[in-house]
């Protein structure tokens, strides 16, 4: 999640302090990655130290209010205008911990997909619902949280999918590693019965 490029949107929109960047972030992405002050103000001072924004002071607020400056401007149509790369993915906790689970002995893997998709479900539910309800309103703050809301339900969807997938890939695997031992089983049997000859 870029947040120095979020801030750059919203100041491009209109001159804020920190306090109200936080906010507006929030209100905006319906309080789904929510930022502490400190993590904001931290932003501010990296755009302005590299001059995509620039501090004005408001003689009527003690806060100090910053602006976009031509360097931003540029910075955010640039932004707009370009996909999101994902050539390196983000750290994903569910997926190193399935990939671990599968790789450590004694660990059932699908009880561990078991107990994800049921909280997985609660999230689809919980999404679906809150989604309902946003579709009652029509301003744009309901707009990008109903979009929001969407994208986590097509991603919770394909998580559900993708343990579905794991788990059915765990049980054919432990057919396959048990048909070998199987298979010595017999062999070893049927040597037993011929040598007892």
């Amino acid at each position: 999640m870029s947040v120095p490029k979020a801030f750059l949107a919203l100041l491009h929109e209109r001159p804020m302090n920190g306090n109200q960047l936080k906010s507006e972030f929030e209100v905006r992405t319906g309080a789904t990655w929510p930022l502490n002050v400190g993590q904001a103000y931290t932003t501010l001072q990296r755009l302005e130290r590299d001059e995509l924004i620039a501090p004005m002071r408001d003689e009527t607020d003690e806060s100090e209010i910053y602006r976009v400056t031509d360097t931003g401007s540029q910075a955010v149509r640039a932004w707009w205008e370009s996909p999101v790369e994902r050539t390196r993915p983000a750290r994903d906790e569910l997926a190193i911990k399935l990939t671990l689970a599968a790789t450590s002995p004694g660990v059932d893997v699908r009880t561990v997909v078991r107990v994800q998709r049921t909280e997985s479900m609660r999230m689809l539910h919980e999404y679906t619902r809150l989604k309902a309800e946003a579709t009652e309103g029509s301003e744009r703050a309901d707009l990008s949280w109903r979009l929001l809301l969407e994208s986590l339900i097509f991603q919770t969807e394909a998580e559900i999918r993708w343990l579905d997938h794991v788990e059915a890939t765990v049980i054919r695997e432990s057919r396959n590693m048990a048909a070998p031992a199987n298979e010595i089983a017999a062999w070893l049997s049927e040597n037993e019965r011929s040598g007892k000859r």
